[in-house]
């Protein structure tokens, strides 16, 4: 008696035909066979695929908006602290932006009993550093029950100091380096390169000091002129910002603003620094507030990713601008 039931085709178990079958049916079989298997795996990567591609944008709308957001968990009473660490500039994390907000945090909390500005610094703009150092000083003279105080990790120099001397006390470690109060401006000149290589430079102005300090070009004495004076006023400025932070702290040597650096052991005697001791120590000891809550702005990963895709373009802009040569505290 034959089986009421016809084969399943997708029945790859299926015994080869018997002789007597129509071969012409069991080929079309195994190649409907394969199509299907084809479209099934076709199916699997296509939904793969597409899990991937959503766990990767909930990466991205992850960063982006940052759910997780970093809070501040205050405490009752405590010490708060702010991070400035690496090059003072516009578009890094020791930005006067990022630093002014964290200090403005820390100050308008009705917990914060002192605030500790942890420094770890080479310097960086003159321009970034002032804004800093003056948001400080409006800070103390807003709430001047909460006093502040700068902690120098290895190093505080040049705009680092800058921000460093508006604090009411500075402490440091005996080994760090403090000091370097002075302004440079860098640049190369490849004019004597391109003479032997028999390069010439076509550089087409309006304005007759339009093309000043390009690298390409000789040096004038009226260039090295106005660079100087340039210095020589932000330097002042820096060193008006010390003497005001610091007052008769200081002593009176006549390399205190030269440029030079000195151990934080040195320091102390300089009166550019106050004492020494960490952060826990200035907490604990000299706030009365052992417990630390960190307020130092953290940044998600989309915000890191159009930052730093603006200040490469703005970095760009700059240097067609001046040619790589810029104003810096280091």
């Amino acid at each position: 008696m034959s089986d009421p039931f016809p084969p399943d085709p997708s029945d790859s178990r299926r015994s080869p035909p018997q002789a007597g079958e129509n071969w012409e049916r069991a080929a079309l079989e195994r190649i409907a066979l394969a199509a299907i298997n084809e479209q099934r795996a076709a199916r699997r990567w296509k939904i793969f695929f597409r899990f991937v591609f959503l766990g990767v944008l909930l990466l991205l709308v992850w960063g982006v908006f940052d759910f997780s957001g970093e809070k501040v968990s205050k405490a009752a009473r405590h010490t708060a602290l702010i991070e400035l660490e690496g090059e003072i500039a516009a578009n890094s994390d020791a930005s006067a932006d990022n630093v002014n907000s964290a200090l403005q945090s820390a100050f308008e909390d009705d917990g914060t009993a002192g605030v500790i500005l942890r420094i770890n610094s080479p310097g960086g703009s003159p321009v970034q550093a002032g804004i800093i150092n003056r948001e400080m000083r409006r800070l103390k003279a807003k709430y001047p029950s909460k006093p502040l105080y700068v902690v120098v990790d290895d190093m505080c120099a040049s705009g680092g100091y800058y921000v460093a001397a508006a604090a009411d006390k500075i402490y440091v470690d005996k080994a760090s380096i403090v000091g370097s109060i002075g302004v440079l401006m860098d640049g190369f000149g490849f004019t004597g390169l391109m003479e032997k290589l028999g390069v010439q430079r076509r550089m087409h102005t309006s304005g007759a000091n339009k093309g000043a300090f390009d690298p390409f070009s000789p040096e004038t004495p009226e260039m090295t002129a106005h660079a100087q004076d340039m210095l020589d006023q932000i330097h002042a400025q820096f060193i008006g910002a010390v003497k005001e932070g610091r007052g008769k702290r200081l002593k009176d040597d006549p390399e205190l603003f030269s440029g030079m650096f000195w151990t934080g052991e040195k320091s102390v005697q300089l009166g550019l620094a106050d004492g020494f001791g960490d952060a826990d120590y200035v907490a604990r000891e000299v706030i009365k507030q052992p417990e630390i809550v960190d307020y130092t702005q953290k940044e998600s990963i989309g915000e890191r990713v159009v930052r730093r895709f603006g200040a490469a373009v703005g970095d760009a802009a700059v240097h067609a601008l001046t040619f790589g040569g810029k104003m810096q505290l280091r």
